[in-house]
């Protein structure tokens, strides 16, 4: 049977399956951080660091002012205090240990030369031994970064050589994320030397079992999904995910529903419908309430595009634009940057949507300030409503 939600009640079910309308505690713990994460599945990596690194601002939309050495303990810690790992799933992420059995199909996949870009699927094929030179090297001398072995380009988008080369056996899970140092960069170290030994003895899911886990585990997470969006979160392949949403909707752990003006959609068994969700939140470019734009323009009425690559006399709205959620509604967008030499937090841009509450232009006052403390900047510039 097919259920029936009105947009707004498809809306609370989203806010809410996303961790948004109840009260941020009074002061945020380790378990508060990481029932958030694991609610999420994941937090996006993302090089830009105009105001914050991407991946920490989503906990702080949901839990308020924090201490990112929780982050950074659980995900780059001594490996006996890990609780995170660095993988390719919705772009680059942190996940909870507990999947790193789900996605190892595509690191064999990866391994086999069946995912990545001609120049990385090389190092499966015809140019593996210098792959497997390279990995004796880390097990001989141990980690090490690009930029230890070329001093040239080992940016984010251009890629030197040897960059590739430990992508790839990053990516064939050969190797993980150590650390990161030196203006973020990934330090590589081998695999069984940074994931705890009893998540690797867990025995690898095969490729159904593991896209049934993901589709599962991104539907509890959107609370109410089309397909695509379900795929979209870890970023699975149309057949395999299409199957996996059948047997999920089979079992019940996904319940057909339809919604005015949506296509067809999937409601998870354990999804919540508030009666109204409060919140007041800013929120990264990456985070996965507004990252398919798609998704976000149809929940929300509420057009928006990333337009860092955007030539500045084109851009619409600014360079780093931080959509602002109050109560259910995204209200405002926020052109952002983080001054840290002058120990500011400069807001370049403010735009109110239309039809927003006569109070948004104070809430959004009260949540950069907010921000601003918790980035450790001493005040708010350009912004006084």
């Amino acid at each position: 049977m097919t259920l029936e939600l009105s947009p707004a009640q498809a809306r609370r079910v989203a806010l809410a399956a996303q961790g948004f309308g109840t009260r941020r505690p009074e002061s945020v713990g380790a378990g508060h951080f990481r029932r958030n994460l694991d609610r999420l599945a994941l937090h996006q990596i993302d090089s830009v660091n105009v105001v914050a690194r991407a991946h920490y601002l989503p906990a702080f939309s949901r839990l308020g002012a924090y201490d990112t050495a929780l982050l950074d303990r659980d995900a780059w810690g001594r490996p006996s205090q890990r609780r995170l790992f660095e993988y390719w799933a919705h772009e680059a992420s942190l996940l909870p240990l507990s999947l790193h059995p789900a996605l190892r199909w595509r690191m064999a996949r990866a391994d086999r030369g069946e995912a990545g870009y001609a120049q990385m699927r090389a190092f499966a094929g015809p140019r593996r031994a210098e792959a497997m030179q390279l990995l004796q090297r880390i097990r001989d001398d141990g980690p090490l970064s690009a930029s230890d072995l070329d001093r040239g380009r080992t940016g984010w988008w251009e890629w030197s050589e040897p960059k590739r080369m430990l992508e790839w056996l990053f990516y064939a899970g050969h190797v993980t994320t150590r650390t990161r140092w030196r203006g973020f960069e990934r330090v590589y170290d081998l695999t069984e030397r940074v994931i705890p030994a009893a998540i690797l003895a867990e025995p690898a899911l095969d490729e159904a079992a593991a896209h049934r886990l993901l589709v599962e585990r991104a539907a509890r997470a959107l609370g109410v999904a089309t397909a695509i969006e379900l795929r979209d979160y870890f970023r699975l392949g149309p057949a395999e995910g299409r199957r996996a949403i059948a047997e999920l909707a089979e079992e019940g752990v996904l319940r057909p529903v339809a919604i005015p003006g949506w296509p067809a959609a999937f409601l998870h068994r354990d999804a919540r419908l508030p009666r109204r969700i409060e919140a007041l939140a800013l929120l990264a470019p990456f985070d996965p309430l507004v990252w398919e734009r798609a998704r976000t323009e149809r929940l929300f009425g509420f057009r928006y595009r990333i337009e860092i690559y955007v030539p500045a006399p084109l851009r619409q709205h600014g360079y780093y634009v931080l959509p602002f959620l109050m109560g259910d509604r995204l209200v405002a967008r926020v052109d952002l940057k983080s001054d840290r030499q002058a120990g500011a937090l400069l807001v370049h841009a403010v735009h109110i949507e239309p039809g927003a509450p006569a109070d948004a232009a104070e809430a959004l006052r009260l949540e950069l300030a907010l921000l601003a403390r918790w980035l450790g900047l001493g005040e708010v510039r350009g912004f006084d409503p």
